[in-house]
């Protein structure tokens, strides 16, 4: 990892990242993407070393209060993260000055800061975003190598269940050929029933590959799963968007689960929930007077 001082930590949408790069290894990562114009291996993680110091000065200038995001594009629990503490520095922050907390992350050293969590909570609205994407323990530790587990994730959606922490699962990529089975999203669903999560995104069963990531992937593939990128190309040709070929049947199943157990599962209603800032102080301080 190198060190480097930012200009700016928040994004016109309050959303922050407070590395560049990632150690998780997950073999289909976008953020590879040379879109992105990352300058550096991205294994070789950029860490903003003076975020707190912008994040502090960023809060003071906020007329209103509101939710400030997190692990867009870099997981805020990368394995460096338990050395420096960046991100607990900023949840610091974040639950000093009342605001609100929108939190993704694959890891479960987020329970590190489940203290901070809780009196963010306590006051406002913090939620936590966990990815599920591999029922398969042996399959998981392939497409997601560096990380915890599905199942050690699906036990950090009960600790947080049971601390009244809102939690959204990314059901999100679903990869063709590989884990795009019934068994598969059943077993994700079953961890986000029992979880009680609040919601469920997708944005269609499949997923997406650009310039770089698309590379990467394919090298994997070559690696782990013999033939399967001539496959691939033979289906998808160069396409950005890769959706499975069972998608219709494998969604249907997913809304049939969530309309029974009341978990969300609509994009833009997740997205707008997660956006909006609640004072949960408000009616105990207008008691006062």
């Amino acid at each position: 990892m190198h060190t480097i001082q930012a200009k700016s930590i928040l994004s016109p949408k309050n959303g922050m990242n407070l590395y560049r790069g990632c150690t998780h290894g997950c073999i289909y990562c976008d953020a590879r993407s040379t879109c992105y114009q990352m300058e550096h291996a991205f294994e070789d993680i950029a860490v903003k070393e003076n975020a707190p110091e912008l994040l502090e000065v960023a809060l003071r200038r906020k007329r209103n209060k509101c939710m400030i995001g997190t692990g867009a594009m870099s997981d805020p629990y990368l394995h460096a993260e338990k050395k420096l503490q960046l991100t607990r520095r900023c949840l610091e922050l974040i639950d000093e000055y009342g605001f609100g907390l929108a939190i993704q992350t694959k890891s479960d050293l987020i329970l590190r800061d489940l203290d901070l969590l809780k009196r963010i909570n306590q006051k406002t609205k913090c939620v936590v975003q966990m990815t599920l994407t591999t029922y398969d323990e042996n399959l998981c530790k392939i497409l997601e190598p560096n990380v915890c587990t599905t199942k050690r994730r699906a036990e950090v959606l009960n600790i947080l269940r049971d601390e009244g922490i809102p939690t959204i699962c990314w059901m999100t990529p679903i990869l063709p050929f590989i884990n795009d089975t019934e068994e598969n999203i059943c077993g994700i669903l079953k961890y986000c029933i029992e979880a009680k999560v609040y919601g469920i995104m997708q944005f269609g069963i499949g997923v997406t590959l650009r310039d770089g990531d698309r590379q990467y992937f394919y090298r994997k593939l070559d690696q782990y799963f013999p033939r399967m990128k001539e496959r691939y190309i033979h289906t998808y040709g160069n396409a950005y968007e890769l959706p499975v070929p069972k998608q219709a049947q494998l969604l249907q199943i997913l809304r049939e689960e969530c309309r029974k157990h009341h978990i969300i599962y609509d994009a833009d209603t997740l997205f707008q929930y997660m956006a909006e800032f609640e004072d949960k102080q408000a009616g105990e301080q207008l008691t006062l007077f």
